[in-house]
């Protein structure tokens, strides 16, 4: 396609001969309707101004007779004006008045009332002008005509036609000029979002559009497409991480399951043997489902909430049902549970899921809070607050903490700190509760609680209807 062709093509282009189009037809008609307008207006002054001065010539007839009506056209005849007189005898000699040539049937066409002829002041004095004249008979068989020059009703006319040429050569000019800036401007930007397309279907996910801070639609699309490019991005990194750390930490069990019963087959053959394998391939598998699940209950939390997900919920409800479905277990490591929730705090939420994202905080610090054989006693605070329009909730212990180089990490998939290897676990806890903050489009902090750590969620508190 030729850069013409291409040019044509565009959207700009189409939209500036639209509106050239458009606004020329209303000028167009403007003019038109007000040249009209105008011209009927000047006619009907020349037909109340000759009507005018034949009722006062009739008048002087009426008084002072034919005499009255020649001494009057006479006076007339040289002053000068637009005013045109004649009167002539039956024969059609001039007898007195300011015209020398009038068309040669003029006068028997006396009876069609006024009518617009060419005529001469001089004989020879060169182009012709034209007329709106009235010719009537008087006694004794003579003519009058009375009349007034159109000459400027005509020029008037050439004016409004030069205006109207005028009007659309700068309608033209204007729409190419607009055109030609207009096109230039939406091309520009067409092209850069093609450019930046194709830029993000070679694989570079880092590309955006170019937002120019004008705040036109153009800006308005653009980030709205950089914030779904961004999701996207987002997402696909996960999906690569995941990917990746599912290939790296669900190789060793795998293995390990591989092994366990290779080595059963390739021993002496016993039912307790094989019995024993199979146990502890069932306890491996059930490990690697619970791995899957969470990762699938990850997923569905990071695609959104679907209908009927979110409902009334009393936050405080929450973490004290947790607290009380986590004593016995806090009481078997020797750990003590408060729950405080001093008043009670409603948010449209999803129960479900913050009571898992709770538990599973709950569960990380009874589990690696504080190692084995450690001499202070294991105290996990979980509370509530009200803190401007948001909820806080806050899971504290007094154990070793993590390190603040590690915090960030942490919220990661599959990320298990040295001193939590030894114990079991796929490193998806802390995943979901950021998934499940995420969820709630809400933040959450890792902050040093001198000791140990603490877990603050801060959801917006958005009023059930």
């Amino acid at each position: 396609m030729t850069a013409l062709g291409k040019v044509v093509r565009t959207t700009a282009f189409k939209l500036s001969v639209i509106y050239f189009a458009v606004f020329s037809i209303f000028a167009v008609a403007f003019v038109l309707y007000l040249s009209w307008n105008t011209n009927a207006l000047l006619e009907a002054q020349l037909k109340d101004t000759i009507e005018a001065e034949i009722r006062g010539l009739a008048e002087q007839g009426r008084s002072g007779g034919l005499a009255a009506i020649f001494q009057i056209i006479e006076q007339r005849s040289h002053t000068p004006g637009a005013s045109l007189y004649l009167i002539t005898d039956v024969n059609g000699r001039i007898l007195t008045g300011n015209i020398s040539q009038v068309p040669a049937d003029l006068f028997e066409r006396s009876g069609m009332g006024m009518v617009t002829v060419p005529y001469e002041r001089n004989l020879g004095e060169g182009p012709r002008h034209f007329a709106m004249v009235q010719v009537l008979r008087l006694p004794g068989g003579f003519w009058m005509l009375v009349g007034r020059d159109i000459g400027e009703r005509e020029e008037f006319r050439a004016i409004i036609g030069r205006a109207l040429i005028w009007a659309v050569a700068l309608l033209i000019g204007l729409a190419l000029v607009s055109w030609f800036f207009v096109s230039r401007r939406v091309l520009k930007r067409i092209d850069s979002v093609a450019v930046t397309s194709r830029g993000i279907m070679a694989g570079d996910l880092s590309r955006r559009l170019e937002v120019t801070g004008t705040g036109d639609e153009f800006d308005r699309l653009a980030n709205s497409l950089n914030a779904m490019l961004e999701r996207i991005e987002h997402l696909l990194l996960q999906l690569r991480d995941v990917s990746d750390n599912i290939a790296h930490d669900l190789k060793t069990p795998l293995t390990r399951l591989r092994n366990r019963v290779e080595a059963a087959l390739a021993g002496p053959p016993s039912d307790e043997a094989y019995r024993a394998a199979l146990a502890a391939t069932i306890e491996e598998s059930d490990r690697l489902i619970q791995t899957f699940n969470a990762l699938l209950m990850i997923a569905r939390i990071e695609a959104g909430p679907p209908d009927g997900a979110l409902s009334a919920v009393d936050a405080g409800g929450v973490v004290r049902d947790v607290v009380e479905l986590y004593e016995p277990v806090a009481e078997e490591k020797g750990a003590e549970l408060e729950a405080v929730t001093p008043e009670p705090i409603t948010l449209q939420a999803n129960r479900e899921l913050l009571g898992q994202a709770l538990a599973n905080l709950l569960d990380n610090a009874i589990k690696h809070a504080l190692p084995d054989g450690a001499e202070r006693p294991l105290r996990i605070v979980l509370s509530t607050a009200r803190e401007g329009n948001e909820l806080v909730l806050r899971v504290a212990d007094n154990g070793v903490g993590v390190p603040e180089a590690d915090r960030a990490r942490v919220l990661q998939r599959f990320v298990r700190l040295e001193k939590s290897r030894s114990t079991a676990g796929s490193g998806l806890g802390l995943s979901l509760v950021n998934a499940v903050v995420a969820f709630h489009n809400g933040k959450i902090e890792l902050d040093d609680n001198d000791p140990g750590l603490v877990v603050t969620m801060r959801l917006p508190i958005v009023t059930p209807p």
